[in-house]
């Protein structure tokens, strides 16, 4: 089988983001670059502005300040480049009458491109849902079918928006199996957890926000060392701790 590999033909920089909601400042002058393939955790507590961030990054939402550049090029007010983005939302909304068969094709036809989705149907169990309308589906065979949706095109940059909600453990194994597949072809990959054993076991950096700043940017063994802890849970806590 070819693998197709990435690294280092893409980057992200984010320069000196800022944005607000009304009286809000959700993000204060967000700064990082990631250079090459690999899976990045952007973390903090509720409210320190991740899921911002990603649409920032996404194009969904534009910054009062700043610019994001990918290859070099800033991709403020652009569009294009959304095609090479896989993304997978905290909370996906889509018409509860579609049928997850007519989902799966309906994005198909938006993105204008053959997908692996047959592959990952099977991965997941899906295949005895696909006549099913997504309003009879629990949330956990939903947040499946998101992962098909997210994973079904072959994108060079994956962002996933705390991708584990709902799912059961095998499920996750699964899940988890798919972005070390991804990571070795060489990918961005970009999570937002509140679970940390999950990014400890895949991240091999973290972005730290905390009040819409970053407060560290790095691996996870310097973050342990800087904070003299021994796993990710307690440096992450140490920080937090007035």
């Amino acid at each position: 089988m070819h693998l197709r590999l990435y690294i280092p033909f893409h980057m992200i920089e984010v320069r000196d983001i800022h944005k607000r909601f009304g009286r809000l400042l959700v993000l204060e002058g967000v700064s990082f670059s990631i250079n090459n393939g690999g899976v990045f955790a952007i973390l903090g507590p509720n409210g320190s502005g991740k899921t911002t961030l990603l649409k920032i990054i996404l194009g969904m939402v534009v910054p009062d300040q700043g610019d994001v550049l990918m290859k070099s090029k800033s991709v403020i007010n652009h569009h294009a480049y959304r095609k090479q983005i896989a993304y997978l939302p905290q909370i996906a909304r889509f018409p509860d009458n579609l049928t997850v068969n007519e989902l799966i094709r309906m994005i198909g036809d938006i993105r204008n491109d053959s997908g692996r989705e047959k592959e990952l149907i099977a991965r997941f169990g899906l295949d005895s849902f696909l006549n099913k309308k997504l309003g009879e589906l629990s949330g956990g065979t939903r947040q499946k079918v998101n992962i098909v949706l997210a994973f079904m095109f072959d994108a060079e940059i994956c962002i996933l928006d705390e991708p584990t909600a709902g799912l059961d453990p095998l499920s996750l194994i699964k899940l988890k199996q798919l972005i070390e597949e991804e990571k070795r072809k060489g990918k961005i990959i970009i999570i937002t957890t509140h679970i940390m054993p999950l990014v400890q076991e895949l991240a091999q950096e973290i972005i730290f926000l905390l009040e819409g700043k970053v407060r560290f940017h790095g691996s996870i063994a310097t973050l342990q060392k800087q904070q003299n802890e021994k796993d990710l849970e307690h440096a992450i806590a140490s920080i937090l701790a007035p």
